[in-house]
């Protein structure tokens, strides 16, 4: 194979494999998906989800950005879907964040805020007072 023969072929190995990769990107990022294991108990608006792996993420829709789908690690099985309202963070990170909320003594801690990497605005979860 000639050295201009090997250059083409190189970049149209690699627009085929970023071509491949991007879709599933971009999904991440609007959906905002999630892999999310907790090492206790934690609750979310409506239960208690037990230590164990979850997979957060929102709903593929255009209008409704303030609802939080819960899974299971296999995403199987949807756990619970809640409402959430806009939180705002000044500091970005390039990994999730999610800050937890004390309950009184022998109630598990409750997930308050969540974080997708990069991002300002994030998911504040709505407990009933």
């Amino acid at each position: 194979m000639t050295y201009k023969l090997k250059v083409v072929f190189l970049g149209f190995a690699t627009l085929l494999a970023s071509s491949s990769v991007l879709p599933s990107a971009k999904a991440d990022e609007w959906n905002k998906k999630t892999v999310v294991t907790f090492n206790v108990p934690v609750e979310v608006p409506g239960q208690v989800l037990p230590e164990g792996t979850y997979v957060f993420k929102l709903p593929d829709s255009q209008s409704d950005r303030e609802i939080v789908q819960i899974f299971t690690a296999d995403e199987r099985e949807l756990i619970t879907t809640t409402l959430a309202v806009p939180a705002y963070r000044r500091n970005l990170t390039d990994h999730t964040v999610i800050t937890l909320e004390e309950r009184p003594p022998g109630s598990p801690e409750a997930v308050k805020r969540w974080f997708y990497p990069g991002d300002n605005y994030g998911f504040e979860f709505v407990y009933p007072k």
